[in-house]
């Protein structure tokens, strides 16, 4: 039996790390265990210009603990007044990694997202052009459509016919949640990926309201069947270079999650890795989790793997329930078990 399994450091392929004090509050949880992270643009105001992303940058590197072995990969907000050519500019210089679609209302902070799709076309066309990726929240936000429904109703309305229109334009499904996302990916050989996250790998809906309303486990999109957790597992863990890690790690702190109407979010950054490996043991697919976590990302998004390495351990090893900030403590993502690994050791590159 396998007591020890080192990888390529890992990277987080979406993240939210906020900003000001709750950025400096979490960042370390990431640092530790990631070597680069897709950094999501939806703070207030939002990230929609290079300008504001090497903004964000410089606050991010300002953040990280001493030493810390990190880098940013940042995004810009995508808008309907987006340009095309600031979008081009900062991908040129190395600034930015993607762009990110809100279906505007979809989620938090997405109140500035899209509505009109045709006001985005000369936007997509110039990214599908120069090769920058379009991460997606897929969700639509029709208030007549079922919330348990809207990533696949996303797909038929929106993604299948914009990508049509957009040839050639590189999309991340970002965390997926039901089995029609994983056939939608599957189905697609080239310039289509997908982020599942920890937490859609562990919980579906029950978790979150049968025997009483869990608010920690709330989050967007919603956790859905089994049959789509079942699905989404089966993916992480087949090696399909088409599937990897995007935690959509998201903290808000318990009065912003424990209130009438309360935030979505999950934060997973602090156990993420020993959840995967106690997973991936589980399905008898540990050999598989390098190229989830480590490999399949990089090479969709034409970077090279991380030369540093992550090693883990087997045998639990206790994780706070929180970390406190300066506006209240944050909850730790909780999987309902004591993960049978933990991190002991990560190499510098």
């Amino acid at each position: 039996m396998t007591q020890e399994l080192t990888l390529r450091t890992p990277d987080d392929w979406h993240l939210h790390l906020r900003d000001g004090a709750m950025l400096r509050a979490v960042l370390p949880s990431t640092a530790a265990h990631f070597a680069r992270a897709i950094i999501m643009p939806n703070l207030v105001p939002p990230v929609v210009t290079g300008s504001d992303a090497a903004a964000y940058r410089t606050r991010i590197i300002a953040a990280l603990p001493e030493g810390a072995d990190f880098t940013p990969l940042m995004t810009l907000y995508l808008t309907e007044a987006t340009d095309p050519a600031d979008v081009a500019a900062a991908h040129a210089s190395g600034l930015i990694s993607a762009v990110k679609l809100y279906p505007a209302g979809a989620t938090t902070n997405s109140a500035s997202g899209v509505a009109d799709f045709t006001r985005v076309q000369g936007v997509l066309e110039k990214m599908a052009e120069i090769g920058l990726p379009l991460c997606v929240h897929g969700e639509v936000t029709d208030p007549d459509i079922d919330i348990f429904d809207r990533e696949a109703v996303f797909i038929d309305r929106v993604l299948d016919p914009l990508r049509k229109r957009v040839p050639g334009l590189k999309v991340v499904m970002e965390h997926i949640t039901t089995s029609q996302g994983v056939e939608y990916v599957k189905a697609n050989a080239t310039d289509l990926a997908a982020t599942i996250t920890t937490h859609h790998l562990v919980i579906n809906r029950n978790h979150i309201l049968a025997g009483g309303i869990r608010p920690h486990y709330y989050c967007l999109p919603v956790a859905k069947r089994e049959e789509h957790r079942v699905a989404l597992r089966i993916a992480a863990t087949s090696g399909d270079a088409r599937f990897f890690l995007g935690t959509d790690s998201a903290p808000h702190t318990d009065p912003a999650k424990l209130q009438p109407c309360g935030c979505a979010g999950c934060f997973t950054a602090p156990n993420t890795m020993a959840i995967l490996a106690h997973l991936f043991e589980q399905d008898g697919a540990l050999d598989k989790l390098e190229a989830f976590a480590s490999l399949n990302g990089p090479a969709f998004y034409g970077l090279p793997p991380n030369n540093s390495t992550l090693t883990l351990t087997k045998g639990s090893r206790d994780t706070p329930s929180h970390i406190d900030t300066q506006d209240g403590p944050v909850t730790v993502f909780d999987p309902g078990f004591v993960p049978g690994w933990h991190v002991s050791a990560r190499s510098s590159c």
